[in-house]
């Protein structure tokens, strides 16, 4: 008679992402599939895997992620930052979670994770007065593009760029397009200046007026900003914001925020992304170096005109006490801002 086993506790090591193919660098998650699997095997699961669908980011799916964060038998038993002091000799950007599904048992839904309890805290106080959010009026990545007149007059463009990217105005198109449509120096009275890194650096080159699709924010003053950003470490800095001039654009190096009819407007608007409150409400959502439009979901929009209830002549850190005030955070909450967040009071 062939005896019967029973088991209290499976352990497995199962791969978190598949392996590149052929000339890829893509390695695609698997690790919510072998979760999916194990529900579905037992009642009772708990698994460490990479953390960034609990900041509904990385490449797993955006359904499946939400899924796991209204989940009501779900929760998270620890969250690690720095996924090195787990697995030392492996970076997993955005660190790594011990979850625990119990589906006999219920738990208050996940909903919107953070890494600190006085944030969440704070999460809760700024959500309900959340009319508009700073996602609205960052432009997305991409919205700097060639025009069909710049491929007309140049069709060997279309040879140069990689297949199907033909308009992109990419991270190395002053490389690619040098002295094709993009120059050094201006050449034209209609040519408009477009920002981008050349060698680790940002360089202004310039562009015929006719061969650059561009959104409505460029003929305002914007505030431009890396679209790759440090580590995703909580409270970090961002590296070297400044105004764009109307008539000025950007490569996919960058994004760009708000359309502001003054100087002033965008002056004002920089200093409030250099505010320690509104860069602790952007860590909510930014988890890695993507610094993209929908990291920005949970910062709080502002009146960046003379009719603000900020006074924005003040200085940075004059300005966040305003904020903490309009918000009610608490002593112990602003405290946690002040230790959590580095400050950009003395960036130009």
């Amino acid at each position: 008679m062939e005896d019967k086993f029973q088991f209290d506790v499976i352990i497995g090591n199962p791969p978190y992402q598949e392996e590149a193919k052929g000339d890829s660098t893509q390695t695609p998650p698997i690790y919510h599939l072998f979760m999916e699997e194990a529900y579905n095997i037992s009642p009772i699961v708990s698994f460490i895997t990479p953390a960034r669908f609990l900041f509904n980011a990385g490449a797993t799916p955006k359904k499946w992620n939400q899924k796991m964060l209204n989940d009501p038998h779900f929760k998270i038993i620890d969250y690690i930052q720095d996924s090195s002091v787990v697995f030392p000799t492996t970076d997993i950007k955005g660190g790594v979670a011990i979850s625990y599904r119990d589906e006999n048992k219920e738990y208050i839904p996940i909903d919107v994770f953070t890494t600190y309890t006085e944030l969440n805290s704070i999460l809760h106080k700024v959500t309900p007065q959340l009319n508009h959010t700073m996602n609205e009026i960052i432009t997305g990545r991409g919205v700097y593009r060639l025009s069909d007149k710049a491929l007309e007059d140049h069709p060997k463009i279309i040879d140069i760029q990689s297949k199907g990217h033909s308009k992109d105005v990419g991270s190395s198109a002053f490389k690619i397009l040098e002295n094709i449509v993009f120059f050094k120096e201006k050449r034209n009275d209609d040519d408009v200046a477009v920002i981008g890194r050349i060698n680790n650096q940002r360089e202004i080159w310039w562009i015929k007026r006719e061969y650059l699709s561009t959104p409505e924010s460029f003929d305002y003053y914007k505030v431009i900003l890396p679209q790759a950003n440090g580590s995703g470490a909580f409270g970090e800095t961002i590296s070297s914001p400044f105004i764009g001039s109307p008539k000025m654009g950007h490569t996919e190096t960058f994004n760009s925020i708000g359309s502001f009819e003054t100087k002033k407007e965008g002056i004002n608007a920089l200093k409030y992304i250099k505010t320690k409150f509104t860069r602790a409400m952007l860590s909510i959502l930014k988890i890695t170096q993507a610094n993209t439009r929908e990291k920005w979901a949970k910062v709080p929009m502002q009146d960046f005109t003379d009719s603000s209830d900020i006074d924005w002549s003040k200085s940075i850190s004059e300005i966040d006490q305003q904020l903490y005030r309009k918000y009610g955070l608490s002593e112990e909450e602003i405290q946690f801002i002040e230790e959590k967040v580095r400050s950009m009071e003395d960036e130009d």
